[in-house]
């Protein structure tokens, strides 16, 4: 699975959706500035004190400790964060893509800065406080091995925010380029596209080719997110398809009840709908989609079997898919041409089982997508061919009925 971590300085209006959720990361700092300033009284309860920190983790109390009474900057605390994580072998793969921008987003976050802050900023000094907050949630990040979006509450997908928690995956999926380019060239694009060419200037607009067919087509008017989660890519659709409908379905009710704060927080009540549905079971059948993306459950049952500790933290109905992880994929093929348009598209991602669907399916040339900033494992494929192909995906969804 890749990553788009695109961040947004609308960051801080997400406070009022964080701001009913305990926080381990502030339970944490009380604690950890009490040992590193000697204060007394912090209200911090014995059992917190006595927390995994302990023993195992000296080492790292240790460094913190020092960290606090010698460094000063921003710049000083992400270098320190950046030796921490690697020095722990922490897993980075949830909502950024490496340990700089992981250590950058657990500073200035903290500090209630945008995640992609201007560099002019690094020098700046930090507060006592602030060093204790900053190195609060680097040890919660280390020691409990916990996504740090989930540890905020706060994700980035397509340039916008979003709230998370562990009713839903971290968002992330190289489907946010197709999204900024507005799917070029298969829709035509207006001002509201992102050209991702390497040689695009503001001038001169270049789009990166993912793949896509040069259909030029008149934008969607309807779109359908399947297993929309915690509804990300339907609201990024949303925000750059802004005369289209976007329908979002999820069989999952509490995945359902994060999607809602998302929609409201980004006021899209207007333009987007929530549908608690398994796949298209609760579909309306007179839905005609331009466009369906989906972002299924794709993760075979022998990488389930060897995910890092911070991927356990995720729901496993969300990842998890079967011996060869299509179990859901076989079906969506299976039924998206009856609620695509006669020039319909499905966009959907399968990930690292790739292999596996090019081996059910070896009669079928699939449409591989490339992507400008990494990824894979995302396939195009238009209503037409779903047609000519549904006794292939009939024949495997009926394997996995018998």
């Amino acid at each position: 699975m890749s990553t788009d971590n695109s961040s947004s300085t609308d960051s801080s209006s997400l406070d009022e959706m964080t701001n009913q959720s305990t926080s381990l990361a502030s339970l944490d700092a009380q604690a950890i500035l009490a040992q590193i300033q000697g204060s007394e009284g912090t209200g911090i309860a014995d059992d917190v004190m006595e927390s995994p920190l302990d023993g195992e983790f000296d080492g790292l109390l240790a460094d913190c400790e020092e960290a606090a009474q010698s460094l000063y900057s921003i710049r000083d605390f992400i270098r320190f964060c950046v030796t921490q994580l690697r020095n722990y072998e922490v897993v980075v793969a949830q909502g950024t893509n490496d340990v700089f921008a992981e250590a950058a987003a657990i500073v200035l976050h903290t500090l209630s800065l945008d995640w992609s802050a201007d560099e002019q900023i690094l020098d700046c000094r930090l507060t006592p406080s602030e060093k204790g907050e900053v190195l609060a949630l680097l040890q919660s990040r280390i020691v409990y091995r916990k996504p740090l979006s989930y540890l905020v509450n706060l994700a980035y997908f397509c340039d916008l925010p979003f709230y998370v928690d562990e009713r839903v995956l971290i968002p992330r999926s190289p489907i946010a380029e197709l999204i900024r380019q507005q799917f070029y060239p298969y829709f035509e694009t207006n001002g509201v596209a992102q050209p991702l060419g390497a040689d695009s200037t503001p001038d001169l607009p270049s789009f990166y080719l993912h793949g896509l067919e040069n259909k030029q087509l008149y934008q969607p008017e309807r779109i359908l997110d399947l297993c929309t989660g915690s509804a990300c890519i339907a609201i990024a659709l949303a925000s750059r398809f802004r005369d289209a409908l976007v329908d979002a379905a999820d069989i999952d009710t509490s995945a359902l009840e994060v999607a809602a704060v998302n929609v409201e927080h980004h006021g899209m009540e207007h333009q987007l709908n929530l549908i608690e549905s398994d796949l298209f079971d609760k579909i309306p059948a007179e839905n005609q989609y331009e466009l369906i993306v989906t972002n299924p459950p794709y993760v075979d049952a022998a990488a389930m079997a060897e995910l890092p500790p911070e991927f356990i933290h995720e729901p496993e109905h969300a990842l998890a898919a079967g011996q060869d992880g299509l179990d859901l994929v076989h079906k969506i093929l299976n039924e998206a041409a009856d609620y695509l348009s006669p020039e319909g598209l499905l966009v959907c991602e399968v990930g690292d089982s790739d292999w596996a669907l090019r081996q059910a399916y070896p009669e079928i040339q699939f449409n591989w997508l490339s992507f400008a900033r990494g990824g894979n494992g995302v396939f195009a494929i238009d209503r037409d061919e779903l047609v000519a192909n549904r006794h292939l995906f009939a024949a495997q969804v009926a394997q996995l009925e018998t």
